[in-house]
């Protein structure tokens, strides 16, 4: 009887536990609910409002507005690459031609100066005792000059009344020849000593910007020297700046001297600068298959720096569209071109790393599929291009290249 009641409270202990799948679940109160709105509520804020709360800004991707000229349409783009800002005349690098400890710096870095300005004084001490001492060594031979010059008119009459030999008079010839030979040489070694002297002030070559320095004031600076050692100042003349690439053998056919091209910094995305392609270097580089190739900027300015990082753009060159004197209109990408909700025509220009809304007239489209802006732009601008949902006047965005 006992076992049987100890079965029993087992049986209903273990039926205690049992889950009843048909019962209906527990109902959630209302701090349930609220919590689960408040964390939807902040995923959607942090979301939407990535960029306020992070401080980041949005990005977007931008296209130019091309100027075409006269009835002519814009050129289209058959070729682009990476590349860098170079010199036209290369890096001049100026180093010493005499060693001596240097003495002051007359310029800075980032200064431009012209040709022939003093940009580094070296201790010339030494150089000028030895243009003296080389002058002192002259005006002594042109007294013996002096001296033996009279002693062999002395010598020539002696022959003539025939009191002295004719050895003697050779002797006196000789004389005087040995000390202008003399007078020669110190005449020469001033001279040297004199461009030493000058030497010890260095100045530039041509006019340009000094790109850096190398040596402090109190080294002694030495010519030549092991892998440019010996260098002082580098500087470059910025007034005609290129930008060049690497070009691969099989895309050579699309290139040719005088081809339009379309510079655009990687660190200002939102400038462009034409070009013209100058250069064709004439050997290929075997290891790598390709040519070195160089665009002049037309336009450069104070945006435009020495190694900077550029894509370069080639141009199919423009063809005429239609006969008549049109004048130059501005083309920009179907995508670039906006309507506001009352129908008006804008786009958004990326001016500076900010955005413009800019409101535009709009003729129509160009058989290459733009749009002909008849006002608002004047060409050159880069415009949004794609989703540019949520922008805002004057807002930091960053542009995707």
């Amino acid at each position: 009887m006992e076992a049987e009641k100890r079965g029993r409270a087992g049986r209903d202990e273990l039926a205690s536990l049992r889950i009843d799948r048909d019962a209906a679940p527990p109902r959630r109160g209302p701090g349930r609910v609220l919590l689960a709105g408040v964390a939807v509520a902040l995923a959607v804020a942090l979301a939407v409002g990535w960029r306020l709360v992070a401080g980041g800004r949005p990005e977007v991707r931008v296209a130019f507005a091309e100027l075409s000229g006269g009835a002519q349409e814009a050129a289209a783009e058959v070729l682009t690459g990476s590349g860098y800002v170079v010199t036209g005349d290369r890096y001049i690098s100026l180093g010493v031609r005499v060693p001596s400890r240097i003495e002051r710096y007359l310029v800075g870095e980032g200064e431009r100066v012209s040709k022939g300005q003093a940009l580094v004084e070296l201790d010339a001490r030494q150089y000028e005792a030895a243009v003296r001492e080389s002058q002192a060594g002259l005006r002594l031979a042109r007294a013996n000059v002096d001296l033996f010059r009279k002693e062999l008119e002395r010598a020539r009459e002696l022959r003539r009344r025939d009191v002295s030999s004719e050895a003697d008079l050779d002797l006196k010839e000789n004389q005087l020849r040995v000390a202008q030979a003399e007078v020669a040489r110190f005449e020469a070694q001033v001279a040297r000593q004199q461009v030493d002297l000058e030497d010890t002030v260095i100045r530039a070559p041509t006019d340009g910007v000094v790109l850096e320095k190398f040596k402090e004031v109190g080294e002694i600076a030495v010519p030549g020297g092991f892998q440019g050692s010996g260098e002082l100042i580098r500087m470059a003349n910025l007034d005609e700046l290129r930008a060049e690439l690497d070009v691969n053998e099989s895309d050579l056919s699309r290139i040719a001297l005088g081809q339009p091209a379309r510079v655009v910094p990687e660190a200002y995305p939102d400038r462009s600068y034409g070009a013209r392609v100058v250069k064709l270097y004439p050997q290929i580089n075997r290891q790598k298959g390709t040519l070195k190739v160089e665009v002049r900027i037309l336009e450069p300015d104070e945006w435009l720096r020495p190694d900077m990082s550029v894509r370069i753009a080639f141009l199919a060159e423009a063809e005429p569209a239609g006969s008549g004197g049109a004048a130059p209109v501005v083309l920009a990408p179907r995508e670039a071109v906006r309507s506001s909700e009352g129908g008006a025509s804008f786009a958004w220009v990326v001016s500076e790393g900010k955005l413009r809304r800019q409101p535009l007239e709009v003729a129509g489209p160009s058989g290459d599929g733009r749009m002909v802006v008849s006002a608002g732009l004047a060409g050159g601008e880069a415009l949004v291009i794609g989703e540019a949902s949520g922008l805002s006047e004057g807002e930091s965005v960053v542009v995707l290249q």
